[in-house]
């Protein structure tokens, strides 16, 4: 790989020195960095400065310095363009990202090297409907949430799965999420934990006013249409909990499987589990002599 772009969280603790060091680092070994100009000026390093379409198009590998929030936004950003994306974790949990800080630069070595694979996930689409016309479109890796407002009142969601009606819930919101978004959202609200290779969709309901209510695996391929019936209170959709849209009664949230895939660089044999026992804290086992 010749050319890096480098996406930067810059409120992150110690994020410039990083940058800098790791960038320096790649151009003395002849490779090129691409920072977005706005943020290349913030860090001091101008000289690394590029328009957003350049970052994106140009760039072979992108760099992200952050937590699984930067993750999200920077696999929205190359989308389209198909580029594999590296995280660089300065977060807290760190689902998405690959590499600890101290590991940085040997990561990168192993890099230059080719020694890394590709790994694909599902990304998801919604789209919302108003008197038969679709009003907005938005792409997310993790999840679509639709959810109430300020008033502390459950909203009413009808929900249909390939055009067939499953359940009218009453509930504080619903959340579609793809098998990367069922460590984030979905699982604090009791949803299933899926490995990210799978390609599926959870559909789990947020506080519903029903006991029996479970969440539901559906096959990547489905569609989900949600009606939202309440006529009180305020009601959003939610993308990756970054992006918000906000919903009227009558509105129809239809979500379903993208055809743009989100591509991680991933340079480690760790298995879904070793990566759920490592960030959740999962009993061990005894393997660690507890």
């Amino acid at each position: 790989m010749k050319t890096f772009g480098l996406v930067v969280n810059l409120n992150k603790k110690g994020v410039r020195e990083l940058v800098e060091k790791i960038a320096c680092w790649l151009e003395d070994r002849g490779r090129t960095v691409l920072i977005n100009e706005n943020t290349a000026r913030a860090l001091g390093l101008s000289r690394f400065s590029g328009s957003q379409e350049q970052v994106v198009e140009r760039s072979q590998c992108i760099l992200v310095f952050g937590g699984d929030g930067t993750m999200l936004r920077a696999a929205r950003m190359v989308a389209k363009s198909g580029t594999p994306i590296i995280g660089i974790n300065l977060g807290h949990m760190g689902f998405l990202t690959e590499i600890d800080v101290p590991e940085a630069l040997p990561a990168l070595e192993n890099i230059l090297e080719g020694h890394y694979h590709i790994e694909e996930r599902m990304m998801l689409e919604a789209q919302v409907y108003r008197q038969g016309r679709a009003i907005e479109n938005m792409l997310g890796l993790n999840d679509s949430v639709i959810a109430k407002g300020a008033i502390s009142r459950p909203i009413h969601l009808k929900t249909y799965i390939n055009d067939e009606y499953v359940n009218g819930y009453h509930a504080d919101g619903l959340i579609i999420a793809s098998p990367t978004g069922s460590t984030a959202y979905s699982l604090s609200a009791g949803g299933p934990l899926t490995p990210p290779g799978y390609d599926l969709m959870l559909v789990t309901p947020i506080c519903p006013h029903s006991l029996w209510v479970r969440p539901v695996v559906v096959p990547p391929d489905s569609v989900v249409r949600v009606e939202l019936i309440s006529n009180h209170g305020e009601a959003m959709l939610t993308v990756d909990g970054q992006f918000g849209f906000s919903l009227r009664p009558n509105d129809k949230i239809v979500v379903g499987r993208s055809q743009r895939k989100a591509r991680f660089l991933r340079l480690m044999d760790r298995s879904f589990f070793e990566v759920l026992r490592k960030k959740l804290g999962f009993d061990d086992g005894g393997q660690n002599g507890a």
